[in-house]
C-alpha cells in the first residue's frame, strides 16, 4: 500500500472494518437508478481506482485511454472513478453493506485479508488464476499479499511498491562518505557524520502510525519476531518487538540523527521535502517517492538508492527483510452483475502491456515478471527496488486484525517520538509500557 496518503484512513477504517465483520453483507451491483453499482447490462463495468499519481485528475488522464482501449477490445464500457486514499477504505466498507458498489476496485494490499474476511469479494479459484497466467507469473512476494493463507485469494497484485534507502550524493561527498551504509551499525555511524551544520542524517514520518508500524514490522522481521502468532493472535510485548521499536525510536532518542521536529511529520511528503532541500541526507522511502522528489526539483542524478540496512549479524531466527510487500491489488465484488466482464478487466490490467504502461506512469513496479523487459524498469534505481520487492520483502500479516496493529503499535510509536521531541526520556521501560497498552487495546477491542 502507498505510504503517502493514508493518515486518517487507518484511524477510521480499522474500527469500521472490525464492526463490519459482524454485519450481514448486502449485495452490490446495479441499484436501478444509475448509482455506484454496475449497470447490469453486461456491457458496462464500474471501476474504483485508487489515487496513484499527483492528483485524481492525473490518474484519470493515465487510466482513461487504457480503459478506452479495453472497450475497443471487449465491447465493455468502464465507468471510472478515482478515489483518494483518505476516503477509499470507508467507501469500500460502505459498498459491501449498502449494495451500492463497483464491479472492480483497487485496494491496499495490506487490507487483503481484512476485506477477504467480509465475504464480499470474489475468490480467484484455480480457473480464474489460470486465466491470468497462474500464480507463478506474478512476483512471489506480491502474490503473497493477496489474502489469508490457505484460502483462495480475493485480490490480485496490480502495482508494486517497496522501501529503499535514498541517499543524497552531494551531502555524502561533502562528509567524505563514498557509498551507502551496508548494515545498521554503519547506517547509524554514517547518520552521525551527516548530522552537522544544521543538517540531519535522516528524515522520517514520526507522526505517521502507518509508517511507524511498517518499520517496526521490517525491523521485527530482522529480529525474528512475528507481530501475530500462527493463530492470528497479536503478540506485541515480545522482547524482540521491543528491540525493533527501540532500534527505530533510538534514531531520534539516542543517536540523534533525526530532527526532533520529525515527531510531527505525519505524511511522507514532509521528510521527502527535507531530503530534496538538503536538510536531511537520507530518507527511508518507497519507490513512488521518486515522483515527489522530481516535483520538488530534485534530479535523479542527485541521489542514489540502496536497500534499507540490515542488522549484522542477524540474531537467531532473524530474516533478511528490508521492506514490507507494499503495493496495490485489484479485486472484484462478488455481487457484480458482470462477473465475466469484471474478470476480463482484471486480466487486462495485469497484462504485460498494461503493467508496463501503468507502472511507468505511476512510478510503481510491475507485479508480473514478464513486464520487466521494458527499459524503464532496467534503470539502476528500478533494479534496486525490484530486487528488494522480489527477494527481501515480506508481506504484512495477512490476518483480519492487521489494520489494528498499525493503529495501536504505530500510534504508540508516534507517542514515543512525541515524548522524545518534548525532552522526556524514552528507553526500554517506556517502550514496553507503550507496547503493553497497544496489546491491551487489541485484547479488549479498545
Amino acid at each position: 500500500m502507498r505510504s503517502r496518503e493514508v493518515g486518517r484512513l487507518r484511524a477510521v477504517g480499522a474500527t469500521t472494518l472490525a464492526a463490519l465483520l459482524l454485519i450481514p453483507l448486502a449485495g452490490c451491483g446495479d441499484d436501478g437508478d444509475g448509482g455506484d453499482g454496475g449497470s447490469g447490462d453486461g456491457k458496462t463495468l464500474t471501476y474504483w481506482a485508487s489515487n496513484q499519481g499527483a492528483s485524481l485528475e492525473e490518474d484519470r488522464k493515465v487510466l482513461r485511454p487504457e480503459l478506452d482501449k479495453f472497450e475497443k477490445q471487449t465491447g465493455i464500457t468502464v465507468e471510472l472513478e478515482v478515489i483518494g486514499w483518505p476516503d477509499l477504505l470507508d467507501r469500500i466498507l460502505a459498498a459491501t453493506t449498502s449494495g451500492q458498489g463497483p464491479d472492480v476496485l483497487n485496494i491496499g494490499n495490506a487490507w487483503s485479508a481484512s476485506l477477504q474476511a467480509t465475504g464480499a469479494f470474489l475468490p480467484f479459484e484455480a480457473t480464474e488464476l489460470q486465466t491470468l497466467g497462474g500464480p507463478e507469473r506474478f512476483l512471489g512476494p506480491s502474490f503473497s499479499a493477496t489474502g489469508a493463507a490457505g484460502q483462495p485469494p480475493t485480490s490480485m497484485p496490480l502495482y508494486g511498491l517497496a522501501y529503499g534507502l535514498f541517499y543524497h550524493k552531494r551531502l555524502f561527498a561533502e562528509a567524505g562518505i563514498d557509498s551507502p551504509p551496508k548494515n545498521w551499525t554503519e547506517f547509524v555511524e554514517v547518520g552521525k557524520k551527516l548530522t552537522r551544520d544544521g543538517r540531519w542524517g535522516l528524515a522520517i514520518e514520526g507522526a505517521s502510525p502507518l509508517a511507524n508500524a511498517q518499520h517496526a514490522f521490517i525491523l521485527g522481521q530482522q529480529h525474528g519476531v512475528d507481530v501475530f502468532d500462527t493463530t492470528g493472535k497479536p503478540q506485541f510485548t515480545t522482547h524482540h518487538l521491543l528491540m525493533a521499536v527501540q532500534q527505530y525510536v533510538d534514531l531520534m532518542a539516542t543517536h540523534k540523527i533525526v530532527n526532533p521536529s520529525n515527531a510531527a511529520y505525519g505524511t511522507a511528503e514532509q521528510p521527502i521535502g527535507d531530503f530534496a532541500k538538503g536538510r536531511a541526507a537520507m530518507l527511508l522511502g518507497q519507490n513512488d517517492a521518486v515522483g515527489v522528489l522530481a516535483a520538488a526539483g530534485m534530479k535523479p542524478e542527485e541521489y542514489g538508492v540502496a536497500p534499507i540496512p540490515i542488522i549484522d549479524p542477524l540474531p537467531p531466527g532473524g530474516r533478511r527483510v528490508t521492506s514490507h510487500v507494499a503495493g496495490i491489488n485489484v479485486s472484484v465484488l462478488k455481487a457484480t452483475d458482470n462477473r465475466a466482464g469484471a474478470l476480463e478487466l482484471v486480466k487486462f490490467l495485469t497484462s504485460s502491456e498494461e503493467q508496463r504502461i501503468l507502472n511507468k506512469a505511476f512510478g510503481s513496479l510491475p507485479v508480473v515478471k514478464d513486464a520487466y523487459s521494458d527499459p524503464a524498469f532496467q534503470t539502476p534505481l528500478s533494479k534496486v527496488f525490484r530486487d528488494v520487492l522480489a527477494n527481501t520483502a515480506a508481506p504484512l500479516p495477512q490476518v483480519p486484525e492487521e489494520s489494528r496493529y498499525e493503529t495501536t503499535v504505530g500510534g504508540a510509536m508516534r507517542d514515543l517520538f512525541a515524548k522524545v521531541a518534548s525532552g522526556q526520556p524514552v528507553g526500554e521501560p517506556e517502550i514496553m509500557a507503550a507496547l503493553s497498552r497497544a496489546q491491551q487495546e487489541m485484547d479488549t477491542g479498545g
